[in-house]
């Protein structure tokens, strides 16, 4: 079965917890967000979508698409991006402070995923990056609050992501521990 999808890269977060501009930060070299975006737009997927707030860097390959209200919850970016997609039958759902995870495991999720749901698996738990079918999109965009769709992943299938790559960049020191992790590479 062939499926239409899109990469969305969340991209809008407040870094409230990092101090603010976090997306921006740079992190070898680069900003923080443009290393989960460089990897999914090596990527063939239909569409490339990024929802951003003010702060959010250029990231190349990706159509932008302002989060409003600016400073809105988690639920809203995933809402926002739901309801730009147009022929689209499934999603990758990523986020841009997560630098770490390899253009391996995105293409692991790519040939696993059979339509349904699939999740990166990460020490017992479902997280994203994460994808999902047409079917899951009505719920996706009724989401609330600062939390993910978590419970859509609940007792689905998962690719296996090494924890250490799954790191998410809240605080200067995950900064500092995600440059330690890329010098080791």
């Amino acid at each position: 079965m062939t499926f239409q999808i899109a990469a969305i890269l969340l991209a809008a977060g407040r870094g409230s917890r990092f101090g603010g501009g976090k997306l921006a930060a740079m992190l070898a070299g680069k900003p923080l967000a443009c290393h989960a975006a460089d990897r999914l737009a090596a990527l063939p997927f239909a569409r490339h979508i990024a929802i951003c707030s003010d702060d959010t860097p250029d990231l190349p390959g990706f159509e932008r698409i302002m989060l409003s209200p600016p400073g809105a919850p988690l639920s809203r970016s995933i809402a926002t991006a739901v309801a730009a997609l147009q022929t689209e039958t499934a999603a990758l759902i990523a986020l841009a402070d997560m630098p770490l995870v390899p253009t391996a495991h995105f293409t692991a999720l790519l040939s696993a995923f059979d339509g349904d749901r699939i999740a990166s698996g990460v020490a017992g738990h479902c997280m994203v990056p994460a994808m999902f079918g047409s079917q899951h999109f009505d719920v996706l965009s009724t989401l609330q609050g600062d939390r993910g769709a978590g419970a859509l992943l609940r007792d689905g299938p998962v690719v296996t992501l090494d924890p250490q790559l799954a790191l998410d960049i809240d605080t200067q020191g995950d900064l500092m521990l995600a440059e330690q992790t890329l010098r080791k590479r």
